[in-house]
């Protein structure tokens, strides 16, 4: 199979679809790699490195017209879409719940485009989603605290405090991966944390694992506008499979917060668990609603490109591995949750959620495929 890697050109998006390390293994298989000229260098692997490896390097058209399969970080940009071509796979984050534009751009072109971000295995675990998850679940408590510097825009605080002082808040909607990885650092950074969700065998879970020395609540209107009015941080780390993340925390709650307080949302790629949260980019990452400061970067991962390449590629590897050895369509047909990463399917939507928050109909990719139904 001929698999191309090309360069990611979202803003200041340094990490990158496949290491030197999973071409040469790929090469050695017998397929055939094309890597984008300079598709590494901001994770740290050079033109050379590929080459090595047994790649070939090629510009920014080739790497997106001639591959049967791509292979990406994030969704592609308008630029990309429209080279994308019918009877290609492009296996990468999409988020498309909240790309509608992008979403028909891929249904026209009747591209297989298989999603990281809705991949689940018989466990209920998201195995490509997770690593990310956990970066930027850290990032986002490192960003937030950060962020109060006044110097950043902040109030001033010192999240941690000092003898004498009272610490700063931390309030974090959501205890999945991203959420439990913002209480790690905010609780190690000795911050008074909050954390939300409406999974009790959950937030037992987290209860136990910090020894009780946080607040679980259970995930409702009341809690969450009580949180938000007296925290000094508030992350966002809402998600719902394949889902537009649902509006828990409204403008009026974001108003009652103090000025120089921040909110991070961590869920602005799937619209945002913030009623007043909007994308923005590494290059100009916050805003101000309410005297509140607001940072919706949608690929937060990507300012720290070492190690989030190799934690991504730990996890996509072995199916993309599995897809060029057996093919695409047989490759969807043994594994399960490599189906359930299908969101289209040569101009069908195949991902309940993703269809759910866009209005339109869908088909199991199970169905597509004449396989017996995986519900």
């Amino acid at each position: 199979m001929r698999i191309g890697v090309p360069r990611e050109i979202k803003d200041q998006e340094y990490r990158v679809g496949l290491t030197p390390d999973g071409a040469r293994l790929l090469v050695e298989a017998g397929h055939e790699v094309l890597v984008e000229q300079g598709a590494g260098l901001g994770s740290g692997f050079d033109d050379a490195a590929y080459q090595a490896a047994g790649a070939g390097l090629v510009d920014a058209e080739r790497a997106f017209t001639e591959p049967d399969l791509i292979v990406k970080v994030k969704e592609p940009q308008p630029v990309e879409a429209a080279r994308l071509r019918s009877g290609q796979t492009l296996f990468t984050y999409l988020h498309l719940a909240a790309a509608p534009g992008l979403a028909d751009a891929l249904l026209e072109r009747g591209v297989v485009g298989i999603a990281y971000e809705t991949m689940r295995d018989g466990e209920g675990s998201f195995p490509v989603l997770a690593p990310m998850s956990e970066v930027a679940g850290r990032l986002a408590a490192q960003i937030g605290v950060t962020l109060l510097q006044k110097n950043r825009g902040g109030k001033g605080l010192l999240v941690g405090g000092v003898p004498g002082v009272m610490r700063g808040h931390v309030t974090v909607i959501g205890a999945g991966i991203v959420g439990i990885n913002a209480v790690r650092i905010a609780h190690a950074l000795g911050a008074e944390v909050d954390v939300l969700d409406v999974d009790l065998k959950r937030l037992a879970y987290v209860y136990d694992i910090f020894r009780g020395e946080l607040s679980t609540l259970y995930s409702n209107r009341a809690n969450i506008e009580r949180s938000v009015a007296q925290t000094d941080v508030l992350i966002g780390a809402v998600y719902l499979h394949g889902r537009r993340a649902p509006c828990l925390v409204t403008e009026a709650m974001v108003a009652s917060m103090e000025p120089g307080s921040v909110v991070v949302d961590v869920a602005v790629d799937q619209g945002g668990c913030v009623e007043t949260i909007r994308p923005t980019t590494h290059s100009d990452p916050t805003y101000m609603v309410h005297d509140v400061i607001h940072y919706g970067v949608a690929n937060m991962p990507g300012a720290v490109p070492r190690t989030s390449t190799f934690a991504l590629t730990n996890t996509t590897f072995s199916y993309l591995e599995r897809m060029a050895t057996l093919g695409v369509r047989e490759a969807l047909a043994e594994d399960a949750a490599l189906r359930e990463g299908v969101n289209c399917f040569e101009g069908e939507l195949c991902c309940e959620g993703v269809a759910e928050s866009l209005g339109k109909p869908w088909r199991p990719v199970a169905e597509i495929l004449g396989l017996p139904s995986d519900g």
